[in-house]
């Protein structure tokens, strides 16, 4: 695979010849159709899925910079503003985050030497360490969200009903990694999208 396939955002095709774009994952379709025709399609969706998440990550993120945001950081001030209290166990916002408990500690100290998130330990029990969204953080949340909206986050111009076709199609993907539970109840969107409201306690 050439590396604009892995780069972000470079053009296809040489604008210097005229030579009509070319796109990468469809000819390494075609010749995987040649070769292997049997996984030339499953070759594609992965690479497709890949290359997408690249490109909005990047979308994403550029609009997140003028608050001094990862998305990563985001979508922790985002879980914590969608809670009642505000609060939850450090330990609980891996799982919600669908990340390791490592990236939230790293996160959630960025975050705190800013002033938008504060740590305590759980008073039942010390071993627990709570996270609380500040006004502050409150307050950015709310402007980042506002500016992801106005941009559609990174997809402008698809229409509501292509982007819940594009959840579908990718909860299979996830059903098939396992990341669902056996029974298929998961709640509606673990990230930012529709995160469930809890209070510290879970």
């Amino acid at each position: 695979m050439s590396e604009s396939v892995k780069g972000g955002g470079v053009p296809y095709g040489s604008p210097v010849t005229g030579q009509k774009p070319l796109d990468p994952i469809a000819e390494a379709h075609r010749q995987w159709s040649a070769r292997w025709p049997g996984h030339a399609d499953q070759m594609a969706a992965v690479t497709s899925v890949m290359r997408a998440q690249q490109l909005l990550l990047s979308r994403v993120e550029a609009v997140l910079k003028p608050f001094g945001l990862t998305f990563a950081a985001y979508e922790a001030l985002r879980l914590l503003a969608f809670t009642r209290t505000g609060t939850l166990p450090m330990g609980k916002m891996g799982e919600r985050l669908m990340v390791h408990a490592a990236s939230v500690t790293n996160v959630i100290g960025r975050l705190e030497a800013r002033g938008l998130v504060g740590r305590r330990p759980s008073t039942g029990d010390r071993r627990v360490v709570l996270a609380t969204i500040t006004d502050a953080g409150r307050e950015l949340a709310e402007a980042a969200t506002a500016a992801l909206h106005d941009a559609d986050f990174g997809l402008p111009g698809l229409s509501p009903a292509r982007a819940a076709a594009i959840t579908a199609a990718l909860r299979a993907v996830r059903a098939s990694a396992g990341d669902l539970p056996p029974d298929g109840a998961e709640a509606t969107g673990a990230h930012v999208s529709g995160v469930r409201a809890a209070d510290d306690g879970g």
